[in-house]
């Protein structure tokens, strides 16, 4: 009878349990996930022009003219006459030294000219008397000769005396210390009060020309005979751009392809010339160097900013249908001027995103938005430009 009991029991529970589940109201099913919005990006149509074809070296500034100044002279330095980083120009003082023991020194000399030109002088009229006294028999032909003699000889002495005179005013003027070329000056080497010698080793001050200056670089030795063959079409320009390859420092103009070919790195030293106005070369510094050498005509180019760095190489991506972008690998050939020469991976007319790559994947939906918009100035910087 217990048993009985406990198995209704058990029942009327498993029933209420039942009931239970049907009276409560069961959720609907959640709704499917909304779309993913828009991406605000910058895009570009795919251009075609006639584009510089280049040779990408790497060099080093030189100046194009460097002077180390050392005086002429032993002396002691009275005066400095620039200021350390100061621009020069020729004539411009660069050290004043103590003039006294050289003035002097031309003071004797031009003493000993007026003392022979007065001898001379006095020599002359001797001779002038000896020689008519000579017709009359009341002097000797001895004395007309020594008279004649002490005449050449006073003359001599003049010469010698005026050329200690030139000698004297070029010491005292090597005294001024002036700078030779327009330029830069460097640290000051030697304060007031030095003594200074010509066999000095440590000038008193470089000075560097940077206007114009000059960038030395090199080519491989396989690049030679196409540079040679655009050499003869006429001149070649040369840009200067930093080692990360951005924003030009300067345009030049190739001025000499070396006379040898380095064995040791197959290599081929050139030389380009920069008028340099905005001073942005400087000498001593590493530069990467783009050699124009012709144009490719009707060519296909992007802006540099829409490549993308792949495992695989560059892409970019490229907007297609209800505006969604997609991968694309492409070929550069090489750069220029914020443009990338497309050999291969894109057709006149594709439009490719330039800013705001970095919340793209293949599949996603963008909405072009003007270049420099906030929403696009917004995104991470560290991340543009990079692929994951």
């Amino acid at each position: 009878m217990r048993r009985r009991t406990i198995s209704l029991t058990c029942v009327t529970i498993v029933a209420a349990g039942v009931a239970g589940w049907w009276l409560v109201p069961v959720s609907p099913a959640p709704a499917e996930a909304a779309a993913s919005p828009a991406v605000p990006v910058v895009t570009a149509k795919v251009g075609v022009s006639d584009m510089p074809l280049v040779k990408v070296g790497l060099g080093t500034v030189a100046a194009y003219n460097t002077v180390n100044v050392h005086s002429q002279v032993a002396g002691t330095i009275q005066k400095i006459g620039f200021v350390e980083g100061q621009i020069v120009k020729p004539g411009d003082l660069i050290a004043q030294l103590d003039p006294r023991l050289f003035q002097a020194a031309l003071q004797q000399a031009q003493a000993n000219l007026a003392r022979d030109e007065a001898h001379l002088a006095n020599a002359q009229a001797n001779l002038s008397r000896y020689v008519p006294l000579l017709k009359q028999g009341f002097s000797t032909q001895q004395q007309v000769g020594d008279q004649t003699a002490s005449v050449a000889q006073l003359r001599a002495a003049i010469t010698s005396d005026q050329a200690a005179i030139d000698t004297a005013q070029t010491q005292l003027s090597y005294t001024t210390i002036t700078s030779p070329i327009s330029g830069v000056t460097g640290i000051r080497q030697m304060d007031i009060g030095n003594i200074v010698h010509p066999a000095d080793t440590t000038p008193i001050v470089t000075i560097t020309q940077i206007q114009p200056i000059s960038v030395i670089f090199t080519l491989p030795q396989k690049d030679l005979p196409e540079v040679q063959a655009a050499i003869r079409k006429g001149p070649l320009r040369a840009i200067a751009y930093p080692q990360d390859g951005t924003d030009a420092l300067g345009q030049g103009s190739l001025l000499l392809v070396n006379n040898q070919i380095s064995q040791a790195s197959g290599t081929v030293e050139l030389k380009a010339t920069f008028p340099n106005k905005n001073a942005k070369l400087w000498p001593g510094e590493f530069v990467q160097v783009r050699l124009v050498t012709g144009v490719q005509p009707s060519a296909i180019s992007v802006p540099t900013s829409a490549l993308q760095q792949g495992s695989t190489g560059q892409q970019v991506f490229v907007v297609g249908p209800e505006n969604k972008v997609h991968l694309q690998p492409v070929k550069i050939a090489e750069t220029l001027d914020g443009r990338a020469l497309v050999s291969d991976g894109l057709k006149a007319g594709d439009t490719v995103v330039t800013a705001g790559q970095y919340r793209l994947q293949d599949g996603t939906a963008i909405t072009e938005v003007p270049a420099g918009s906030s929403d696009v100035q917004n995104q991470t910087p560290a991340t543009q430009g990079m692929l994951g």
